[in-house]
């Protein structure tokens, strides 16, 4: 049984790091401020997802605060890109 969840965390992990991949393109390409920033915004969420995975993986609460921190500067980020954009001096 564990090693049932053991390659099923490692497969989710696995499909993390490759959604990473397009949302990166995303932000490199977009087109407009509002596209990158939305795949920054995914990226940040999916780099939260896999520190959670290895934090189980691993055994080790740490990381889970880690990724807590990285939520609440990924929140202050975004919100304040966003009312950078919306004040209309998107770069």
């Amino acid at each position: 049984m564990t090693g049932i969840v053991l390659l099923g965390t490692q497969a989710a992990l696995l499909v993390l790091v490759i959604l990473i991949i397009p949302c990166a393109y995303r932000a490199w390409v977009g087109p407009t401020a509002p596209d990158r920033l939305q795949a920054i915004d995914s990226i940040t969420t999916l780099l939260i997802g896999i520190i959670i995975v290895l934090a189980l993986l691993r055994s080790t609460a740490m990381f889970i605060d880690v990724a807590i921190a990285l939520a609440a500067f990924a929140f202050i980020g975004t919100v304040a890109l966003a009312r950078y954009i919306s004040e209309g001096r998107a770069f």
